[in-house]
């Protein structure tokens, strides 16, 4: 009788189930990555969103904008909607839970900036009713979900599913996809920067030395 396969043996299986198919998103994040760094530079910015574990990504994801993921740069930014806590409770509070991430969307987001949204299951209503803000105020709505079709995809303009029933391994590829896209947009950056004008030189002589004032009176050049 051939034992049980342990838990981490079901949960390496279960990824390696997912990764085949995951290879395909390559060209997509490419994509995003280059949209993503030319919007940044350009004076936009990046809003993201999601609940629970998703909300822990979004933030890893902002994090590593603002600050860096290998080399310095300058820091582009990226906004983790949930990250901002009176707001998210002050609006869950007066305008009901579904509305927590639409409002700041409304609030923060102009035409032509990206609204990333995470979900493993891709039902989640505050997120559904936060692309529908973004389509609405002129952001480009991106999701990762899990296996599609799923409604958060039909309502974004273009999606990352991963398809893996399990939703551990759906966000562990998030993840995944979180540093890649990074990765991108770094790659990219060089492209989208400004060139920047070379110094002239100085004109005419140099002088050396300093100036002593004594008394009042006007001291005179002295060589050093």
């Amino acid at each position: 009788m051939m034992p049980a396969a342990t838990l981490l043996e079901r949960h390496l299986a279960n990824l390696a189930v997912a990764l085949p198919p995951y290879r395909r998103c390559e060209p997509l994040l490419a994509r995003w990555g280059a949209t993503l760094a030319r919007r940044l530079t350009d004076g936009g910015r990046l809003l993201v969103a999601g609940n629970g574990g998703s909300a822990a990504e979004a933030q890893h994801l902002t994090a590593e904008l603002v600050g860096k993921l290998r080399e310095d740069r300058q820091p582009l930014s990226a906004i983790a909607l949930h990250a901002e806590t009176s707001a998210l409770t002050a609006i869950g509070n007066d305008y009901g839970y579904d509305e927590v991430f639409a409002r700041q969307v409304r609030a923060h987001g102009r035409p032509e900036d990206v609204l990333l949204l995470l979900s493993t299951s891709g039902g989640s209503g505050n997120l559904l009713a936060a692309a529908r803000a973004g389509r609405e105020t002129g952001l480009r709505c991106w999701a990762f979900t899990g296996p599609a079709p799923n409604p958060l995809a039909e309502v974004c303009h273009e999606v990352l599913a991963v398809e893996s029933p399990d939703s551990q391994v759906v966000q562990e590829l998030h993840l995944v996809s979180s540093h890649l896209l990074c990765e991108y947009v770094e790659q990219a950056l060089p492209d989208c920067l400004p060139e920047t004008e070379p110094v002239a030189p100085a004109v005419g002589p140099v002088r050396t030395g300093v100036e002593v004032v004594l008394d009042g009176d006007v001291g005179r050049p002295v060589e050093a």
